[in-house]
């Protein structure tokens, strides 16, 4: 038997690992990008659903009702592991915003061309930077592994919404803006810093308009330690891509 006539005899299977999968591709970062073309998306995610779905061994038995509610909650479970991917991603645009605020680009706004919304500047740059990382550690393919193994904590139909998954969901918000608020902690503080001095020196030189010379003087300091802290980024963003991928086990494996 090919598998084609495999995946024809298991069509109703296929269409839900299919609802699955398409819950990711709508909502994790990269595969919901905007400048990757819809049939492109489609396409991936029929050929991944047909390898999935080979290699599951399920025997379908459902009504019309059933059918329609095990639809449904294979949509919840593609949502959620996308929705955890994707908040993780923008504490990037967390901590860029924070940044902006501090060191005077806070009114500055950029298109996203990805998810074409006006974003913070420097959290454009900070998000961009770890999409590359995220490529550059096979962070796609850790999502695609998670939905594999998906299957091994919540097969098709088990999944069970409870209290802990709204609580889930808020816990995973509020951590990514505990990580972004962590990783501009350093600039804030220096920021900070110059703001004291400024305050003392106006204090002592009452002649001086600290206005005029504070605002270029912070974002000249901000771009000096963005651009030292760069290298320091490639552990940063580490440390998220695992944190997102042990939130994504830890919810199959309470769930």
């Amino acid at each position: 038997m090919n598998t084609f006539e495999l995946l024809f005899n298991k069509y109703e299977l296929f269409l839900l690992v299919l609802i699955r999968t398409s819950g990711i591709f709508l909502i994790s970062p990269f595969f919901s990008s905007q400048n990757v073309p819809n049939t492109m998306k489609v396409g991936f995610s029929l050929i991944l659903s047909g390898l999935i779905t080979v290699t599951l061994d399920i025997d379908m038995d459902y009504t019309r009702i059933t059918f329609v509610a095990l639809i449904m909650k294979e949509l919840m479970v593609g949502f959620i592991i996308g929705f955890i991917s994707y908040a993780f991603f923008t504490t990037f645009y967390v901590m860029g915003q924070i940044i902006d605020m501090k060191i005077g680009f806070g009114m500055i706004n950029v298109v996203d061309p990805q998810h074409r919304v006006q974003v913070p500047l420097m959290g454009n740059f900070y998000y961009i930077l770890g999409f590359l990382l995220l490529l550059s550690f096979n962070g796609h393919y850790m999502i695609i592994n998670a939905l594999v193994d998906s299957y091994k904590f919540i097969p098709i139909g088990k999944f069970v919404i409870k209290e802990e998954s709204a609580f889930m969901m808020v816990d995973v918000l509020a951590k990514s803006f505990e990580i972004g608020f962590k990783l501009s902690a350093p600039i804030i503080i220096i920021i900070f810093l110059t703001d004291l001095l400024l305050g003392i020196l106006s204090r002592t030189i009452p002649q001086m308009n600290v206005f005029v010379v504070g605002m270029p003087l912070k974002i000249l300091i901000g771009l000096i330690i963005i651009s030292v802290s760069i290298p320091i980024f490639y552990s940063m963003a580490t440390g998220v891509f695992n944190q997102t991928v042990e939130m994504i086990y830890y919810f199959f494996k309470n769930l």
